[in-house]
């Protein structure tokens, strides 16, 4: 009898928590995310599965946790040495597991980033930026976050491809993140996934945070709506139809013609945008990028990046270093954006408010709406969410790019 409990219990994960009291930190920080994503509705679409990931990855014998490679690819099976991408499909699921076959065949190999970009540019509707190019620019000031942790990481140890990899988390853009990873540093994809991921959920904290640091409650009441007349729209647009269906037409030409390694980013971005365009014509194509396909890339990119969530993936100095330089990143990025405004308005009668800087971020449109709340809470007039969205939107551009500058060169 005493046999029989002894396998019992061995049969149970509780042997294996009690032996490596590291799963129950794991625990703790899965049950964060999933209170973050479904309480607070901190960004729920992804907190949610990344958190159940985690989850799945920590429980002693599931087997649901990702075996990251060595930067030559290769990992242990059953204590032989494989090359991942020489092994058959089939080998992959019954040696590895589930988890290991989605997060090689789709995340690793780069497929679901560019899929996922498509279903984004699907919904977003460039139409806001186009009426406020001027204020687009800010966009391009928020990126700041990215080199500046790049040259940090070079500092302190990280090599440059490490270091970019970390940098962009700044952008505030989990795909491009993943992507530019992908590319330059593998190894190190499940921590930086996991904290460019959160540090987009909590968007609703940090911008706040940074916004209080470096603004004044005068700048804060800077109403654009009153000053709309002093920013008539950078050009008169006769037809704004015409004009979004060439935009990402030429958005794509010219990025393929001097930064070819964003074009997967920005070109399934842009394509995703123009079948929206369209219209009628493409409305099938429309509703599937941006419902059932973004819908299951979501989920699986989700939880599969949760699933390197390991505990000798992520307890860690090196992850540590990534947590810390990234939060450094993105804050960064938000300052650059409300600096450069500050900058702007010293030359300038026509003030502009620095929330617009501040949202110069890839994470559309929560950052616009974040922003647009905060400055109500000053002006309950002041609705400066449109003016929000032309430098938030140029943010999505503006990371890809980035992303594919550092890959060009680091690559």
């Amino acid at each position: 009898m005493e046999e029989i409990f002894e396998r019992l219990y061995d049969m149970t994960a509780f042997s294996n928590i009690i032996a490596d009291p590291r799963f129950i930190i794991m625990y703790a920080i899965a049950f964060v995310l999933l209170y973050l994503g479904i309480k607070k509705q901190y960004e729920p679409l992804l907190l949610v599965p990344i958190a159940f990931g985690v989850l799945l990855a920590n429980f002693p014998g599931g087997e649901m946790g990702v075996i990251q490679a060595d930067e030559n690819g290769m990992v242990m099976v059953n204590g032989v040495m494989k090359n991942i991408w020489e092994m058959p499909l089939h080998e992959i699921a019954h040696e590895l597991g589930l988890m290991n076959f989605i997060y090689y065949m789709l995340i690793k190999t780069g497929f679901l980033p560019p899929v996922i970009f498509m279903g984004v540019g699907a919904l977003t509707d460039f139409g806001p930026m186009l009426r406020n190019l001027r204020l687009s620019i800010f966009g391009a000031a928020a990126q700041l976050g990215i080199f500046a942790v790049l040259l940090v990481a070079i500092m302190v140890g990280f090599t440059p491809q490490e270091a970019a990899s970390l940098g962009i988390i700044g952008g505030a853009d989990g795909p491009t993140a993943i992507f530019t990873t992908i590319k330059l540093a593998p190894h190190l994809l499940g921590p930086i996934a996991i904290a460019a991921y959160s540090y987009m959920a909590l968007v609703p904290v940090i911008i706040p945070l940074v916004v209080r640091l470096w603004c004044s409650k005068k700048e804060l009441s800077i109403n654009m709506k009153e000053q709309e007349k002093k920013y008539p729209p950078t050009i008169e647009i006769k037809n704004m139809r015409v004009l979004k269906i060439v935009f990402p037409i030429a958005v794509t030409t010219i990025v393929a013609l001097f930064v070819p390694s964003a074009v997967p980013l920005v070109g399934m971005l842009m394509f995703g945008n123009l079948v929206k365009e369209i219209g009628s014509n493409t409305s099938r194509l429309f509703d599937a990028a941006s419902n059932s396909i973004m819908n299951a890339a979501t989920i699986f990119l989700g939880i599969s990046v949760g699933a390197t969530m390991t505990t000798d993936a992520f307890l860690n100095w090196t992850t540590i270093g990534i947590v810390i330089g990234g939060f450094l990143a993105f804050g960064l990025s938000i300052s650059g954006g409300i600096f450069f405004v500050k900058i702007y308005n010293l030359f300038t009668k026509k003030k502009i408010n620095p929330l617009i800087g501040a949202t110069g971020l890839s994470a559309v449109p929560m950052a616009s709406r974040v922003a647009n709340e905060i400055a109500l809470k000053y002006d309950p007039k002041n609705h400066v969410l449109q003016y929000c969205m032309a430098s938030n939107i140029s943010g999505v551009i503006g990371s890809a790019v980035a992303a594919g500058v550092l890959i060009s060169f680091l690559g």
